[in-house]
């Protein structure tokens, strides 16, 4: 009677073993790799999203600045410090005037750079002092650069640049750097 042979040789699984084993050494080398390169992207998306948000809300209040429902006295923006600060007025509570206290509800705000953090304040008169809240967390970025510079063009309203600039304090290398404009209609 014949015998009808089914399976693999012995010498067949060797050899699929050893291909498996090759393979599998390489995944085990590439995956920690490719979780370590998530791991930053990750960390750059953050850092790119934090600033971003930022950079939004002091765009937000410089498109409001001016706004007055009636007859408001003072300067509606004041850009100080080579465009490190800013101080912007606006009617928030349409009231006419433009109110300076209490500081809860003045329509003054400013936005700083100071000590590697930005820095924002309400009711605020001047770019020096006290009293400034940190709107960005030290412990996980470093802010290196803001500044706002007003581009006028004749017959236009004029263009307000916001430009913010920071490091990661886990990894300095990891930077990032936002520019945006806005248009100051009611300047």
């Amino acid at each position: 009677m014949p015998v009808i042979s089914r399976g693999f040789s012995l010498a067949e699984t060797l050899i699929a073993m050893a291909i498996s084993a090759i393979l599998l050494t390489g995944a085990s080398r590439f995956l920690p790799a490719l979780q370590r390169q998530v791991l930053r992207q990750t960390q750059q998306q953050s850092l790119d999203d934090e600033l971003w948000q930022r950079l939004y809300t002091v765009a937000k209040h410089l498109q409001r600045a001016g706004y007055c429902r009636g007859k408001c006295v003072g300067e509606p923006l004041l850009i100080a410090s080579n465009g490190h600060c800013i101080i912007v007025r606006w009617d928030s509570n349409s009231n006419g005037v433009w109110d300076i206290s209490p500081e809860a509800t003045s329509d003054a705000t400013g936005f700083r750079l100071s000590n590697g953090a930005l820095e924002t304040r309400r009711g605020v008169t001047s770019c020096y002092g006290g009293g400034w809240e940190k709107m960005t967390n030290p412990a996980a970025i470093n802010v290196t650069h803001f500044e706002v510079t007003r581009q006028a063009t004749t017959g236009f309203a004029p263009e307000l640049i916001v430009t913010l600039a920071a490091h990661s304090t886990a990894d300095p290398r990891m930077t990032a750097h936002a520019e945006y404009r806005v248009t100051g209609y009611n300047l």
